[in-house]
């Protein structure tokens, strides 16, 4: 017997499709269909197993090439894979981290560069997705939280986005802390408002004559200066998201100096930057805190796994 407008409700299975979904067959009309499963990967061919080691590598700091060859999976699929990821765990941050309380947020910001620096970029005449790159990084010094980032140039434009990003991220009053930017001092009262304390740590480095010098210049000194509102005096600091840079360093290939692991294209710097913080926020323990950022944010109640990181960022 055929039912008309059947839900279907009185099923069993009968076996998968292609794509190795369950399959089910109506009791009452017969029908076959597939349920619905969501695919944290796209259209991708790839498994999620294969996915999860590949991007577990490149988290650790390998390169493409690397994790291509110690995984088989060919670098044009890796680029394909971290573009998808990249896409859903920006969604993912975005719909997650709103209104979170905070009590002091520090700014920074971290050079890097997308095929060639900005003096060769001009010289050879490329576009503007080439050339140096700069994020814009704000991470909560308690829970350790990255409250926002923003990927562009070090300029008013980039910067009051990321503001804005802030302000929507966070809720109530709370310290702000960051470095000498001007931009940060023309910027911050008129997007933030009377909502922070706002403090700007600015140091002076010394002058080298050194031209093939790559490390650091010396610190000669550091002047704390209040901007308006009331900082705590000995809150204003930028040490903690300024470790969190050498973390991106460290866990980025595409970060690591003098090297040809930069990225290539600026879509994928973006993506995988998204993937870090992503990760960085709800897998990664902290070894401070001993637990991740989203769990002392009060955001999730344990750390995720690399597998529910791109279920659950699909779903958004």
């Amino acid at each position: 017997m055929i039912v008309i407008s059947c839900q279907h409700e009185h099923n069993t299975k009968d076996g998968k499709d292609r794509n190795g979904n369950q399959r089910f067959r109506c009791k009452d009309c017969g029908k076959t269909f597939a349920a619905e499963a969501a695919r944290p990967l796209g259209n991708m061919r790839i498994s999620v197993k294969d996915a999860v080691n590949a991007l577990g590598m490149l988290l650790e700091g390998l390169s493409i090439r690397a994790t291509e060859r110690l995984t088989g999976l060919h670098r044009d699929t890796l680029d394909d894979l971290i573009l998808t990821v990249g896409e859903n765990c920006q969604r993912l941050l975005d719909a997650m981290i709103q209104n979170v309380a905070v009590e002091d947020v520090q700014l920074d910001e971290i050079w890097s560069f997308v095929g060639c620096k900005e003096k060769h970029r001009i010289a050879r005449g490329y576009g503007e997705e080439m050339g140096d790159s700069w994020t814009f990084i704000a991470i909560d010094r308690n829970t350790k939280l990255v409250v926002a980032h923003k990927v562009g140039q070090r300029d008013s434009a980039t910067c009051c986005e990321f503001l804005k990003q802030i302000d929507k991220a966070t809720t109530g009053r709370f310290q702000l802390s960051s470095d000498g930017l001007a931009t940060y001092t023309l910027n911050v009262p008129f997007v933030l408002g009377n909502r922070v304390d706002f403090a700007q740590l600015i140091k002076t480095y010394s002058a080298t004559q050194e031209v093939t010098r790559y490390s650091p210049a010396t610190i000669v000194s550091a002047e704390k200066k209040p901007q308006f509102g009331d900082p705590d005096w000995e809150r204003i600091c930028t040490s903690h998201v300024e470790r969190l840079n050498l973390t991106l360093r460290m866990n980025l290939r595409r970060f690591t100096r003098l090297t040809n692991g930069h990225s290539k294209s600026h879509k994928h710097h973006v993506a995988m930057q998204a993937i870090l913080f992503a990760w960085y926020n709800l897998c990664r323990k902290h070894s401070t805190i001993k637990q991740t950022p989203a769990m002392a944010a009060g955001l999730t109640e344990k750390p995720w796994t690399i597998p529910e990181l791109l279920e659950r960022a699909v779903e958004i």
